[in-house]
């Protein structure tokens, strides 16, 4: 056998990848339903976060910051490890999926909490001014004037952030999370043959080059003319 026969076998077997290609189409579907969880929590709560900062009670600011800081410095792995292995000490037990959603959704949490609030404050003071001198309050002003302006600003970096998670949740599968990696990785173990880590890149492709292309589209259509 050849070298190029050795490699065929190796990362193309057909017999294999017939095998195992439900497994992949499985991890691939569940990967797309944890990266939905984890983009509508994570971003519904970094919008929260970011809304809450803006009523400038500094006790609350400085509690944000906190929180938001501690989990853009810590690992996404180390967080669901933490979350997995760890909580069961404490009496409280986690499923893989919901460790992996939980620590996912925090750090993306922290992420968009501070991509809204670049927006929020970049809306210039000209604007919340203008707002006020109609008769519009503080709650009026932010939700009618600032924030969907703020929005607007921040929806091509949001897009990015919610891309790359979605990358992220390959992570599961060190929790026993059979996403498209756990799925590929599993495949590989009982059948001593990559050919799964080669289905499971090219379900990776089929995921994430319309996200990526979509996001493209994003970054130019909400882009601010000049």
């Amino acid at each position: 056998m050849s070298n190029w026969d050795r490699f065929l076998d190796s990362f193309f077997n057909a017999r294999v990848a017939a095998e195992y290609l439900p497994k992949i189409i499985e991890g691939f579907w569940l990967t797309i339903l944890l990266a939905a969880c984890i983009i509508l929590a994570g971003v519904a709560a970094g919008l929260a976060l970011a809304v809450l900062r803006s009523l400038g009670i500094r006790v609350l600011n400085w509690a944000i910051i906190f929180v938001v800081d501690l989990f853009r410095a810590l690992p996404p792995l180390v967080i669901i490890a933490l979350l997995y292995f760890g909580l069961p000490a404490a009496g409280l037990s986690l499923s893989g999926f919901a460790a992996a959603w939980l620590a996912l959704s925090l750090v993306l949490m922290a992420f968009t909490e501070e991509i809204f609030w670049a927006g929020i404050t970049a809306v210039p003071k000209g604007q919340w001014e203008a707002a006020r001198s109609t008769g519009l309050g503080f709650l009026d002003t932010f939700t009618l004037v600032v924030l969907p302006q703020a929005v607007r600003m921040v929806i091509p970096p949001l897009t990015n952030r919610t891309i790359a998670i979605t990358k992220g949740t390959a992570l599961a599968s060190v929790v026993a999370v059979q996403e498209i990696l756990g799925a590929a990785q599993a495949g590989v173990s009982f059948s001593f043959n990559p050919t799964p880590l080669t289905l499971g890149a090219v379900a990776y492709l089929v995921l994430f080059l319309p996200v990526v292309i979509l996001g493209r589209w994003v970054e130019t259509r909400f882009a601010w003319k000049r």
